[in-house]
């Protein structure tokens, strides 16, 4: 492809039909007017329409004018070059002939024959390239050429080409089959086009759709930003990659993830918004897109090859969190349709960094909680009596088992003397860390109490009024206060609305019916106190309202029969034997049923 001068200032720019061009002349123009359209050239536009109308697949398209040219033409160098309307450039779409170095090749408009012919848009018909002034010799061999534009609804799309190593080979009737062609094979053309579009188009929205998807279930950070650079590849062909994300302070940018010719690579960036074009982009809270680096002042070298750059913000809930840069070798690489594509996408990922970011966050929480709770439960079990106590003539077992880590329902065993002790029993409205808590409190008062050794119910009556000074909203505890006497075998029992304790005698199970107000409900309340003139062989049981009121897969509730027939079954064993049944055959009863509530047994066996 060679140039010619530009045509004289006086030239008419041509807007409508193309003129033939006198391959004597090729300055002079023909009259249009005496161009008669012959039957041989109906016959090649049907035979022309039928060709280009069977298919919108622009390669096939292309490979088929070119057959039907050579049918009319015989040529052995043939191009069609398409026109780049963001850089007004020619760049050749399809070619017979040409060497590999053409189709790399840049026009831009008013240069070489094919340049003149897309800036003037009329027909070059120039038979001897050496008659041409600044003729720049591509091919030695070429003599002739003929090139008319490619115009599809009044805009240039580009240009067909034909070029012969011999002078003076076109005629004026291959002009005008040539313009006979190019006035159909623009419009097929633009519509092959607009079919890849919308087909690039639906390709793409289904990828932004699988991405998007994708995106959301990825809830690391960094694995995040690396699938980020994986799947963004798949739409566009960037050679760099970087996401940064802006501080806490929102001063400066942070390299989290960078990716450079295939590898990923974490280099230690740190960018004020005061500079270069990410810190740009975030203060402008705008795209910027670069054709040419090297032409930017703001733009700051990170990376020599870099001729164009595509800065995305990441925009969250009214606020810029980071962009998405993207680079390349080549200058004016990034388009419209890349600039569309990746505003799409920067909605996702600014998601799905945030949502990362608060996952990461509730985990460091849970971490913490976890700790918490771990050192809660280590207080709770600290607080709760190691050992039951021995005396000759009873023995005592306890099981706790907290429906969750740590549990609501409180024992102990306080001291009353040489042969005393007091069961204490509770169950704390609620559960977890709440329950625990209170039932540190009713224990932290209940002890301090106990220095004085009050009676079971004056006890009970002492914890109410403490808890009322104390008052908290919905919180109250059931609890259960006996005091055995191992010298007299003699139990005392107060009850503040626990499970009352059952008695199993000679084979025979009864409930001691020592009932009472829960504690912290109600001001000036006074409980009950009850006798038990306890026998050798006796058994007697205290549990929380977990054992009776643990459920199995039918919703029936362990009740209090089941634990009275175990227990008069298991009375004659030692007392952490019969604990150790009645456990087993709660669990036995609940199957594979989560336990909702606490379970706790206290038994008690008289020698």
């Amino acid at each position: 492809m060679s140039t010619i001068p530009p045509p004289p200032p006086h030239q008419p720019e041509f807007e409508g039909d193309y003129r033939p061009v006198d391959p004597a002349n090729p300055s002079a123009h023909l009259d249009p007017v005496n161009a008669r359209v012959e039957p041989a050239d109906v016959a090649y536009l049907a035979q022309l329409a039928e060709a280009l109308n069977t298919t919108l697949d622009l390669e096939t398209l292309l490979n088929r004018t070119s057959e039907l040219v050579r049918a009319v033409i015989h040529y052995r160098i043939f191009a069609i070059l398409l026109l780049n309307d963001r850089t007004h450039e020619l760049r050749v779409r399809f070619q017979i002939g040409h060497t590999t170095q053409v189709e790399r090749a840049r026009i831009p408009l008013g240069i070489g024959v094919v340049g003149q012919v897309a800036l003037t848009r009329q027909p070059i018909l120039l038979n001897d390239v050496s008659t041409a002034k600044n003729y720049i010799c591509v091919n030695p061999a070429v003599r002739s050429e003929l090139a008319v534009p490619l115009i599809a609804k009044n805009r240039l799309i580009g240009v067909m080409d034909i070029e012969s190593e011999q002078a003076g080979y076109f005629r004026p009737e291959h002009l005008h089959l040539l313009i006979l062609t190019a006035s159909r094979i623009a419009q097929a053309i633009e519509n092959a086009r607009l079919y890849a579009r919308v087909f690039r188009q639906g390709q793409t929205l289904a990828i932004l759709n699988e991405i998007a998807v994708e995106l959301t279930s990825i809830l690391e950070l960094d694995p995040l930003l690396e699938r980020v650079g994986q799947l963004l590849r798949r739409l566009i062909d960037f050679q760099m990659f970087t996401v940064m994300l802006l501080d806490d302070k929102g001063e400066t940018l942070i390299t989290r993830y960078a990716w450079r010719f295939g590898h990923a690579h974490s280099p230690q960036r740190r960018i004020a918004i005061t500079s270069g074009l990410v810190g740009a982009a975030v203060r402008e809270w705008r795209l910027i897109n670069v054709p040419d680096v090297r032409k930017d002042p703001r733009y700051v070298p990170m990376n020599e090859e870099t001729r164009s750059e595509l800065v995305v913000p990441l925009f969250y809930k009214g606020r810029i969190i980071g962009v998405l840069d993207l680079e390349h070798t080549r200058t004016h690489f990034f388009n419209e349709e890349h600039e569309r594509m990746l505003t799409t996408l920067a909605a996702q990922v600014a998601i799905a960094i945030e949502n990362a970011r608060l996952y990461q966050a509730v985990r460091r929480q849970e971490a913490q909680l976890e700790r918490d709770i771990a050192m809660a439960r280590e207080v709770q079990l600290r607080l709760l009596p190691p050992n039951p106590p021995e005396y000759p003539h009873a023995e005592m077992a306890v099981h706790f088992l907290p429906a969750r880590t740590i549990g609501g329902d409180l024992y102990d065993f306080l001291d009353y003397g040489p042969h005393r002790t007091a069961i204490v029993l509770g169950d704390v409205s609620g559960k977890a860390a709440p329950a625990a808590l209170f039932a540190a409190l009713v224990s932290g008062i209940m002890r301090s109490a106990a220095t004085q050794q009050p009676e079971p119910a004056q006890m009970l009556a002492t914890l109410n009024d403490a808890l009322q000074e104390r008052k908290l909203e919905s919180q109250y505890v059931s609890l259960l206060f006996a005091l055995w006497d191992d010298e007299n075998q003699t139990l005392q029992v107060a009850n503040s609305g626990a499970i009352q304790p059952i008695l199993c005698r000679s084979g025979k199970s009864i409930a001691v019916p020592a009932e009472g107000f829960p504690l912290g409900l109600f001001p000036n309340v006074t409980y009950e106190e009850f006798n038990v003139a306890a026998q050798p062989g006796d058994a007697i049981v205290f549990v929380s309202d977990g054992i009776l009121d643990a459920e199995n897969a039918q919703g029936e509730m362990y009740g209090d029969d089941r634990l009275s027939s175990l227990l008069c079954a298991q009375r004659e064993h030692p007392a952490q034997q019969i604990a150790d049944a009645i456990l087993a055959d709660v669990s036995r009863f609940q199957g594979a049923q989560d336990r909702f509530d606490d379970e706790t047994i206290i038994v008690l066996r008289v020698r």
